[in-house]
């Protein structure tokens, strides 16, 4: 039986043909096509062994669906609970408790709320107002406002002063907002992670918002550390597919945005060097995961919670070995067969 990968994917030109063609040409009894959808039924299975998605952050009913097709045993790339989930606030805590280095970071109360919201009673838990100064004194200026659930480079804002501070979350509106510390970089490195298990740091300006494709632009100790950083974090999320920015300050890598899982993979964006990378080891990864399913249910704890059913199943659940925060897996560089690919950049 042909096992099948679905693509879920909104204007993307360079990537999804790509992508589809490079999986249909490996011969490896798994095929590659766009998901077709129309009004599915709750006892409706889902045909795909994979679907990536590259779009349900834009449109709310595809992650609907993805949520069905993960409780009917899909892969989903990347697992649409954990995505609904995170945020750049929850981010920054993760990298924390992982020992990786990241900008101090606070969150803000909303500025404005949806009709109904009663301020003086719906908000009684909030304290007002805010320590503004308090915040600044911790942050550091220059500082960087943000949207805790945005990407992209929306809602971004380089704030110089206490005012321009104030000024800019002022026209925040129901957006929740984070004020982070503004890293003066020398280096900056934009990775793009998959499977878990290889990383691809390369360099990048965000000034020019281009990559550059120098090999070396790492020392080797800088580049393991990127890689072994990248690795902690995209295994603690459970995201096959994610870009993790680096700024490098004084020889530290402080991972300032990895909340990425549909990263840029567009031929002029990433360059065909690098595009080609990503191409072919996405259609590697998901052939893999195809064969090789990781039952998403299991990473969520539903198997605790279905444990014992109508049907009197009611075996211990085998206990998740990677994937998800908590599952104490080890952060590894990558492999010396990594380290060898020429598109891998010096150290990495």
């Amino acid at each position: 039986m042909t096992l099948k990968i679905g693509l879920i994917v909104g204007r993307e030109w360079s990537f999804p043909p790509r992508f589809i063609e490079e999986v249909n040409g490996r011969d490896e009894g798994v095929t590659a096509e766009y998901v077709k959808l129309g009004a599915p039924a709750i006892d409706e299975p889902c045909e795909y062994a994979v679907i990536v998605d590259r779009i349900s952050h834009e449109v709310p009913f595809y992650r609907t669906y993805l949520k069905h097709a993960a409780l009917q045993g899909c892969t989903v790339v990347n697992n649409p609970f954990m995505w609904t989930a995170d945020d750049k606030f929850f981010d920054g805590s993760l990298a924390k408790k992982l020992g990786v280095a990241h900008p101090k970071t606070v969150v803000l109360p909303n500025k404005e709320y949806i009709p109904g919201i009663k301020h003086d009673e719906s908000l009684r838990n909030l304290q007002y107002p805010l320590d503004w100064r308090g915040i600044v004194d911790y942050i550091g200026l220059p500082c960087i406002l943000k949207d805790a659930h945005g990407g992209g480079w929306r809602d971004v804002y380089v704030c110089k002063t206490l005012d321009e501070l104030i000024a800019n979350y002022d026209q925040s509106g129901m957006l929740t907002m984070v004020v982070q510390e503004f890293i003066e970089w020398e280096h900056f490195v934009r990775c793009i992670a998959l499977g878990q298990e290889k990383v691809l740091p390369m360099k990048y300006d965000p000034r020019e918002r281009r990559y550059h494709v120098e090999h070396d632009h790492l020392s080797p100790e800088l580049g393991a550390r990127v890689v072994e950083d990248s690795l902690k974090l995209v295994r603690a999320l459970g995201y096959d597919m994610d870009s993790l920015e680096f700024a490098v300050r004084d020889g530290i890598p402080y991972a300032i945005d990895f909340m990425n899982p549909a990263p840029d993979m567009d031929v002029n964006s990433l360059t065909p060097h690098y595009f080609e990378w990503v191409v072919k080891n996405m259609a590697e990864m998901c052939i893999n995961l195809a064969k090789n399913p990781r039952t998403q249910s299991r990473q969520v704890g539903w198997d605790r919670m279905f444990a014992g059913t109508r049907h009197g199943d009611s075996a211990e659940p085998e206990i998740p070995t990677g994937g998800r925060i908590g599952d104490g897996m080890p952060a590894e560089s990558a492999s010396a067969a990594d380290r060898a690919d020429p598109a891998v950049p010096a150290g990495a």
